[in-house]
């Protein structure tokens, strides 16, 4: 990886944290198709992992006061079993095959975004543990589970705070139970280890200026910018994976 290119990684991860946080949903889902376009899909499952638990742990000290337990338990554990099954797929599934099923989820996302932003539903123990084990499954597979963790999440009708700091916790369970996996099957190169330290400062400063802004900023218009990012993003994608 060139300087220009190292430049621009990190660029990627400090602005995706600095967007997850205002946006409201996990920053792997604008940084796994970011980083697409600088390394390969494995290698970006890694990168967007550490990411996630540096930015995520950074969450917890800003927002550790509105932890809701019962979500952590009925909605975290299946998604952390779920993730197991996505990460030991990822091996064993074609990375072009990976990328068309990560634009198919983004563009899925954005449509739902923008026709159901009044989605309301009961949080029940079926729906929770339902929500939690899809979007573990699709982190430990494709990378990003935070943009149907925060429709559930946000679903159930959950403070701001309440939700940062529970959809911070969930997220951080499920990226420390992928990491290892990744690792395990060589996702990461040797020489590319030396990125993680400037990974881990590019998301807790990223969370920092977010949670910094998310006050200034107009939340619903900043989400629609995002929503078009990934959208396109999604297409580009989907196109890759029929060439």
């Amino acid at each position: 990886m060139d300087i220009n290119t190292l430049i621009l990684f990190l660029l990627a991860a400090y602005l995706s944290e600095v967007a997850g946080t205002l946006a409201g949903f996990g920053s792997s889902t604008l940084f796994m198709p970011l980083a697409l376009f600088l390394v390969d899909f494995r290698i970006a499952l890694v990168m967007v992992a550490v990411l996630h638990i540096s930015g995520n742990l950074g969450r917890l000290g800003f927002f550790k006061k509105g932890l809701n337990y019962r979500m952590l338990l009925i909605f975290g554990v299946p998604s952390v079993i779920l993730t197991v099954v996505g990460a030991f797929l990822v091996d064993y599934v074609n990375q072009d095959i990976l990328k068309f099923s990560l634009g198919l989820f983004l563009i899925f996302y954005v449509i739902w975004s923008l026709y159901k932003s009044d989605f309301k539903i009961s949080p029940t123990p079926i729906s929770t543990a339902l929500g939690g084990g899809l979007s573990g499954f699709l982190a430990g597979l494709i990378g990003t589970g935070g943009a149907l963790r925060s429709a559930f999440l946000t679903g159930f009708g959950l403070k701001k705070e309440v939700y940062l700091a529970t959809a911070a916790a969930i997220a951080l369970g499920v990226d420390l139970t992928r990491l290892p996996i990744y690792l395990s099957q060589g996702f990461l190169q040797d020489k590319l280890f030396i990125l993680i330290p400037f990974l881990v400062v590019a998301a807790i400063t990223g969370s920092y200026t977010g949670k910094k802004l998310l006050s200034r900023i107009s939340a619903e218009g900043f989400h629609r910018v995002v929503l078009g990012a990934l959208l396109l993003m999604g297409v580009y994608f989907v196109v890759q994976g029929f060439i």
